[in-house]
């Protein structure tokens, strides 16, 4: 079994948000044994966030479980001036479906309950969020990281690309590229 060791994480500055306890029971030849599972969000507030999931018999030790591998799957987030997100995007996992907007300032977080709680620990100030579907936490949750692992920050794009951020950036704008390139032809 292999060991996880972060030692470079820097928990003073990380807020966790619970997002949801459920009671479970396992039904055993003597009875029924009751535990509790929680589902916890960690994230710093500047672009890195991360969630986890425990089981205990004690709903704080659950609490404790799930924030300690909340910590260990941070993961970051490109974020356009450091309040919303670069590019829309639409996502399914499961049976739930999100559409994840980025919004103009003084927006706020529209979204509902579980990913308000993604969102205020990543640190976004400004997104817009439409579910459809399924409504569980764990399979939005899961949703939503599965966006956020398929976000492009126009830096990254460039990089692959072999351009220029000026050039991916004007090319958001069809008619700026238009126009350089009748200005090129016509030289």
């Amino acid at each position: 079994m292999a060991r996880f060791d972060n030692k470079n994480l820097q928990t003073d500055n990380l807020v966790d948000k619970l997002v949801s306890v459920n009671r479970v029971s396992k039904t055993v030849k003597g009875g029924k044994n009751m535990s509790f599972s929680a589902l916890v969000v960690v994230g710093d507030k500047a672009g890195k966030v991360g969630f986890g999931k425990g089981k205990a018999l004690e709903v704080q030790s659950a609490v404790q479980k799930a924030t300690k591998a909340a910590k260990a799957k941070m993961i970051r987030v490109p974020l356009k001036e450091g309040r919303t997100l670069h590019h829309d995007i639409s996502v399914k996992y499961g049976a739930s479906k999100l559409v994840l907007r980025s919004a103009v300032p003084g927006t706020g977080i529209i979204a509902g309950g579980a990913l308000r709680a993604v969102f205020d620990c990543l640190g976004v100030q400004d997104v817009v969020v439409k579910s459809q579907g399924a409504n569980n936490p764990n399979n939005m949750i899961r949703a939503v990281f599965l966006a956020f692992s398929k976000m492009n920050s126009p830096k990254t794009v460039a990089a692959r690309r072999g351009k220029t951020v000026a050039e991916i950036v004007a090319g958001r704008d069809g008619k700026k590229m238009a126009e350089e390139a009748a200005a090129t032809e016509d030289k």
